[in-house]
């Protein structure tokens, strides 16, 4: 029964220092983002996202680590901070920042869907369909551009009035192509 015990309750002691840990912690994981700048949190490229997973991991295992301290724990924080600081500053040139973010892909052009930049994204036409209906678009050929953006949002970019009108008269594709109908090589 004792045993039974322990492992639900533990050592009180050790409790009292995993909660303090993990305060010191939390406390500096906020001032080290803070000091980060608004950037590192505003839209999750891949480095930040890897930066954010890492934080919750070191956080999580110092808090309840017995041979790691605050200090140990609070020294990785602030270094793996700095170093995402310094990628994001490096990704201000043009060869770094593409190898680290991902290019942008155009999924649909002038209403034409580019098949071959959704099966580059892991997307399906009805996956297309449904980015399109959120973003309140009903017809494809009001789409001037959708495009996967590098943190993994779509952005949708619709026709004005008189383009979409333009469009709808054209003699070649009178109601616009449906999601799926048409391909385009990869230019």
């Amino acid at each position: 029964m004792n045993a039974i015990l322990d492992a639900l309750v533990g050592d009180p002691q050790r409790a009292l220092y995993a909660a303090v840990k993990i305060l010191a912690l939390f406390l500096t994981a906020v001032m080290a983002f803070r000091l980060g700048g608004r950037r590192s949190l505003a839209e999750f490229s891949p480095v930040d996202f890897v930066t954010a997973i890492s934080v919750g991991a070191i956080i999580g295992r110092t808090a309840t680590a017995t041979d790691a301290s605050a200090m140990t724990g609070a020294a990785a924080l602030v270094t793996l901070l700095f170093a995402h600081r310094v990628v994001v500053c490096l990704r201000l040139f043009p060869g770094v920042a593409h190898l680290v973010d991902p290019t942008p892909r155009v999924l649909v052009h002038d209403g034409v869907v580019r098949r071959l930049e959704l099966r580059r994204c892991r997307m399906t036409g009805r996956d297309l369909d449904g980015v399109l209906r959120r973003h309140g678009v009903t017809d494809l050929a009001n789409v001037h551009l959708a495009v996967f953006e590098p943190g993994g949002s779509i952005s949708v970019i619709t026709r004005t009035g008189h383009q979409a009108a333009r469009r709808e008269h054209s003699p070649t594709e009178p109601n616009g192509p449906a999601v799926g109908e048409e391909t385009d090589p990869d230019p």
